[in-house]
């Protein structure tokens, strides 16, 4: 039998889902295992066969494919743990990267930090600027050749920074976007002198105008390149070696996937891979349960994430900013912050109780694991509180340290602020619940949006346990808590669920609306190269379908809206039918009557996605019918848990999730046990299991 199987290693977990095509979904969920987490992976592979009744060899000999998410790139990035690059420029052109176009004291920032210009800084520089080289070439903005590439020139500078011992080299040269041919020169010249040099292209990797941000992106992929290699080529070999005939797929950012041999070459693309594969798993959940717009909200170990689904489809955005430095790779926008259940509770200077974004991790975790941390986390707090059982996780598995835990909130939050262990706790887990709910407002509002029209689907491994607090004043409908056999591993469920996705894209500013010839030749470009990278991925596909956008602005503006181009025949009438689509979309964002087309339109970028069926049907299945309302059969115990701070702690009905049934309710106070997390159903919440065994809660 068939099987396809997500893996998703996050900075605490490593999780794993495999279906069998057929209604069978199993999950599993180990401890990441840095700094070698594919032996985490192999571990988490053991278990799905443990629970499948087979042999490691026997499933993947049996398995179409594994979509794998990892953290690699991002943690690569944000730790500083990178290959040692070196940068080839236009001469009189280094500096971009240096000046960061006036943007570096700002770049992801926010609002209050941008406010604050005493303390702004612009970060660390990418690369020291020794190990940035330029040589004599140029191109116009037309791409006509004005100046010849000095090959001499190249070989030299290729040389040096060879000898300064880089492990990777950049070439970004001015205007390479609209002409590519010299940078592809410079690759040829760079393996004449060292020919297994890691080598990356502005205008391969980012084929976009502005180039400190072109630029920042090829240096950033040059980083994380050679280290994603050394992770994925000896994984796949681990796996083939193993018994794996299908191919390993990794996540990209903008929710598809890519063969991990091709993956290194576009590493920058998998730095949101990990964040991508709950959206995609909420997209599969909705078209199951009919939910047109959702908010995606994954709460793991280390960071909460959110993220948006608008009519069936995850809202995007064409770049993201890693340590205040633009990355120009289209992603499903995620919204995160660190507060997840590991996150870090702490007093600062002034007395205010501060959770996030520093991490326990997986090493050494919470104070409770016992694995020496000393540090109260959200975790601990849960466990004080009574949320969590002192049988621990993972099935009883991973066991739960109260004394640790308490001794740990007492001596960094309780004492210093004056307040028992129960009120520290009580304190961190209602911060979580604020900081989240703070981000989803801001998530939802600021892309207007009406929180009204969602629904919600949390996740993760402390998602369920805090969805019903951080939804509480959203305003939305229902909050689901995707479990039957998913549960917390629902990231690899969204991973194993998903297509591939590929995206082209060229700049080229000009007046719009352009003559239909001009959108007729660009977009025809970009599907010619999208079919041949298709061509090169080693799946199957049972559907191929392409979607086009262009980056419009108003003119004099500096950023612009991706606004859908229609997919029919281009006519004399598309160009106004696009700019229709981009008014209103700019109104929606920025209030009715906002628009100028008076003031003229520019389009900056083309754009083609093309998403590709694997053709593995990856739904969850229906789980059997109770024959009443009352859960009474599921009950598990009941304990002391205290749920809200003005009620403190209560007799509270803990219910086995194992046991409940399609049709059973639950008044909240409860608490629903799960093998790999915990669901918490407040007083005044009440929560119904749905036929595929998520639970539905709604406020009364």
């Amino acid at each position: 039998m068939p099987y396809a199987l997500g893996i998703d290693v996050g900075g605490t977990f490593t999780d794993a889902v495999a279906s069998d095509g057929a209604g069978r979904i199993v999950s599993a969920k180990t401890p990441t295992t840095p700094p070698n987490r594919e032996a985490g992976v192999m571990r988490a592979i053991e278990d799905l066969a443990d629970e499948l009744g087979i042999g490691v060899g026997e499933l993947l000999s049996q398995t179409d494919y594994i979509a794998h998410g990892t953290t690699a790139s991002i943690n690569a990035l944000v730790q500083g743990q990178v290959a040692d690059v070196g940068l080839i420029a236009t001469k009189g052109h280094r500096d971009a990267i240096y000046i960061m176009n006036a943007e570096g004291r700002t770049l992801g920032r926010s609002a209050h930090e941008i406010q604050d210009t005493l303390r702004q800084r612009k970060p660390a520089p990418l690369i020291p600027k020794y190990r940035a080289l330029e040589v004599t070439e140029r191109i116009d903005y037309a791409g006509t050749v004005l100046v010849p590439l000095d090959e001499d020139e190249v070989r030299q500078v290729a040389r040096t920074l060879v000898e300064q011992g880089v492990e990777a080299i950049a070439v970004c040269l001015l205007w390479s976007f609209k002409n590519g041919a010299h940078e592809q020169r410079v690759r040829e010249l760079i393996h004449e002198i060292a020919p297994g040099m890691y080598v990356t292209l502005s205008s391969e990797v980012s084929p976009r105008i502005r180039e400190f941000a072109r630029t920042s992106t090829t240096i950033m992929n040059a980083q994380v390149g050679p280290r994603l290699r050394t992770y994925l080529l000896p994984l796949q070999r681990q796996l083939e070696e193993r018994g794996l005939k299908g191919p390993l797929l990794v996540m990209r950012s903008e929710g598809g996937t890519i063969t991990a041999d091709r993956a290194p070459e576009h590493a920058i693309t998998t730095v949101g891979s990990v964040l991508s594969g709950g959206v995609v798993g909420g997209m599969r959940l909705a078209e199951q349960l009919g939910h047109r717009n959702v908010i995606t909200t994954d709460v793991g170990g280390t960071t909460f994430l959110a993220g948006l689904i608008v009519d069936g489809e995850p809202v995007m955005a064409p770049g993201s900013i890693v340590n205040q430095f633009p990355i120009n790779a289209a992603t499903i926008r995620v919204h995160t912050i660190g507060s997840g259940g590991g996150a870090l509770a702490s007093v600062d200077e002034g007395g205010n109780l501060r959770l996030g974004p520093q991490s326990a991790e997986a090493v050494p975790g919470p104070a409770c694991y016992g694995n020496g941390g000393t540090r109260p986390t959200n975790t601990d707090a849960n466990l004080v509180l009574g949320i969590l059982s002192e049988r621990g996780l993972l099935g009883g598995r991973k066991p739960l340290r109260m004394d640790l835990a308490r001794e740990a909130i007492r001596e960094h939050v309780a004492e210093p602020l004056g307040l028992t262990v129960e009120e520290a706790a009580i304190a961190i887990h209602e911060v979580q619940n604020a900081q989240a709910g703070d981000l989803l407002r801001r998530a939802v509002v600021q892309a207007g949006h009406d929180p009204r029209d969602f629904v919600v689907y949390a996740f993760g491994g402390a998602g369920p346990a805090h969805c019903a607090g951080y939804c509480q004043d959203l305003g939305v409908s229902e909050v689901v808590v995707p479990l039957g056999p998913v549960a917390s591993a629902f990231s690899a469920y969204g991973l194993a669920a998903s297509d591939v996705v590929l995206s082209a894209e060229l700049s080229d500013p000009s007046s719009f609306p352009v003559h239909h010839a001009v959108l007729e030749s660009h977009f025809a470009r970009l599907e010619a190269d999208l079919q041949r990278g298709l061509d090169q991925q080693k799946v199957k596909f049972h559907d191929v379908t392409l979607q086009r956008e262009v980056d419009l602005r108003y003119s004099m503006q500096v950023t612009e809206l991706a606004t859908a181009v229609p997919d029919a025949l281009f006519t004399e009438h598309t160009g106004e039918e696009i700019l229709e689509r981009f008014e209103t979309q700019y109104e929606r964002i920025n209030g009715s009557g906002a628009g100028y087309r008076e003031a003229g339109v520019q389009a900056i970028t083309y754009r083609v996605r093309a998403k590709a069926g694997l053709g593995f049907p990856v739904a969850l299945p229906e789980i059997p019918a109770a024959d009443g309302p009352d859960p009474a059969e599921a009950l598990l115990e009941e304990r002391s848990v205290c749920l809200d701070s003005r009620l403190g702690f209560v007799p509270t009905p803990v219910y086995d999730y194992a046991r409940l049934r399609a049709g059973h309710e639950l008044v909240g106070p409860a608490v629903v046990d799960v093998p790999t997390t915990v669901v918490v159903v407040p007083a005044g919440v009440t929560g119904r299991v749905d036929r595929l065994g998520n639970l539905v809660l709604s406020y009364q």
